[in-house]
């Protein structure tokens, strides 16, 4: 259990908060996109005008009470099966840029070579817990079957837990349908969650046709998902952190509730990414106090409803990796950690509010996620630990270099850097890198010592003529 627990909310501010979605959900309601959704909960005895759906409170606290307190999510290697709630927190790159910056600067479109590459890392990087899922969007392939590809390229080139698509109902059954072989068929899959996807309501108070069809598919199958939240206060929510507050947790339970209904046990994640308007500019701003705040705040509610939490990540406002980046990104991953979120979304190599990605922001952001995580270790307290029997053979005055428990537990006690320079600074000045510089080096070492965990050559073709039948289905 970790000692390190952030709070920025009372039991009476939550319970508040609580009260204002469950008036908002049935006073005002939630307007439902997808047909298929809105007679499933107009079956459950929700109240329908149109597409609007006003939700009975008593029926909403009965289905989030449906969701597991945790879960766990089965990767094609078993080493990284990773679970998901209590106090364990799972790290998960970057999602969805369309743009790559250099290092120096420079922007570009992000590539399908880029989206291979930082899977490779994702793969590599002892941080990351899962490979990620849309990890750029790559401009050189077809945007209506680039999904398809990157599915694949997580199943064959990494062993780790990856992200489904949630391009509607159609990606989510093609994730099934390439998962499926691979862990043992669709029965298998119910009983055992292998893939977690992100669904995004659309603020204020919307859920849209194509994420909220995704969520059907994936609750039929109880595979895991993220139900998140952008609340951008000041725009598409109140200017109030409290107010946008009860605006994001009313669309969070309107998920929940509907993936319950679907199919009760659905491992699902209460999801925030919401922040701030910055008013001068009209623009979103992703690193900020009150960003931290409601990230804060986001897993203190997951908790009152015993649902594990996604928020937070290396993010920044930054549009290269400087300062800003380095002390924007530590404050938004500290939040998360310190506060108890289970699953951080874009811990590592985002710049310029989720728009881009950048190698050497990725190994950057993997430093300080590693900081942070050894930071909620906390301390552990014991006749070892204490260390009393060692500091009596010392004695004053002397120095445990060479002490036996010395050697058995630094590599256990202090975490060792991957990137932070601790050198003498006669010993840096011989090359004087810059943090970007070293760790442009980190990366292009780790893509070099990458080594492809293969998959049976059969499934393999299997998955590509099964992508290929899609790929001609869609673009017919």
């Amino acid at each position: 259990m970790s000692k390190v627990t952030l709070k920025v909310l009372t039991d009476e501010d939550i319970r508040q908060i609580h009260n204002t979605s469950l008036q908002l959900l049935q006073e005002v309601g939630i307007e439902v996109e997808y047909e298929p959704a809105v007679e499933v909960l107009k079956e459950a005895g929700m109240r329908v005008e149109g597409r609007r759906v006003f939700f009975d409170p008593a029926y909403v606290e009965k289905k989030v009470a449906e969701a597991p307190h945790d879960f766990t999510l089965y990767a094609r290697d078993p080493k990284h099966n990773v679970h998901i709630g209590g106090d364990d927190v799972a790290y998960v790159p970057g999602y969805g840029a369309p743009f790559v910056i250099d290092a120096g600067g420079n922007r570009r479109p992000s590539t399908w070579e880029d989206y291979m590459n930082l899977l490779k890392l994702a793969h590599m990087c002892e941080e990351m817990d899962l490979s990620g899922g849309m990890l750029v969007e790559p401009n050189d392939l077809d945007d209506r079957t680039r999904y398809l590809d990157a599915l694949y390229a997580h199943i064959r080139y990494s062993t780790k837990c990856l992200m489904g698509s949630s391009y509607g109902a159609d990606g989510a059954r093609d994730t099934i349908e390439l998962l499926a072989p691979v862990f043992g068929g669709k029965d298998a899959l119910k009983e055992k969650p292998v893939v977690i996807t992100l669904i995004n309501t659309i603020s204020p108070l919307k859920l849209d046709a194509r994420q909220t069809g995704a969520l059907m598919e994936y609750a039929k199958w109880k595979q895991a998902m993220v139900i998140a939240s952008l609340v951008m206060a000041g725009s598409t929510g109140p200017a109030t952190l409290a107010g946008a507050l009860a605006v994001q947790n009313a669309e969070v339970l309107a998920g929940i509730t509907l993936a319950q209904t679907v199919n009760p046990g659905t491992p699902v994640v209460y999801g925030s990414a919401s922040s701030i308007t910055d008013m001068r500019t009209g623009s979103v701003s992703i690193a900020n106090a009150e960003a931290a705040l409601l990230t804060a705040s986001t897993a203190q509610l997951a908790r009152f409803y015993g649902i594990p939490c996604r928020a937070g990540g290396g993010l920044t406002d930054s549009k290269t990796v400087d300062g800003q980046a380095g002390y924007e990104s530590a404050l938004m991953l500290m939040s998360p950690v310190t506060a108890g979120v289970n699953f951080i979304l874009h811990t590592a190599g985002i710049l310029q509010y989720w728009l881009c990605m950048s190698y050497e922001k990725f190994i950057m952001d993997a430093e300080i996620a590693g900081v942070i995580r050894r930071f909620k270790r906390s301390i552990d307290v014991n006749e070892n630990t204490l260390a009393l029997d060692v500091i009596r053979k010392v004695g004053p005055g002397g120095h445990f270099l060479t002490q036996i428990h010395t050697k058995r537990n630094h590599k256990t006690e202090m975490r060792k850097p991957v990137l932070s320079d601790r050198q003498s600074y006669e010993g840096w000045s011989k090359e004087k890198l810059t943090t970007e510089q070293q760790a442009a080096r980190v990366w292009k070492k780790m893509l070099a010592e990458y080594e492809d965990p293969g998959l049976d050559e059969a499934l393999q073709k299997h998955l590509q003529e099964y992508i290929e039948a899609r790929k001609r289905e869609i673009t017919k």
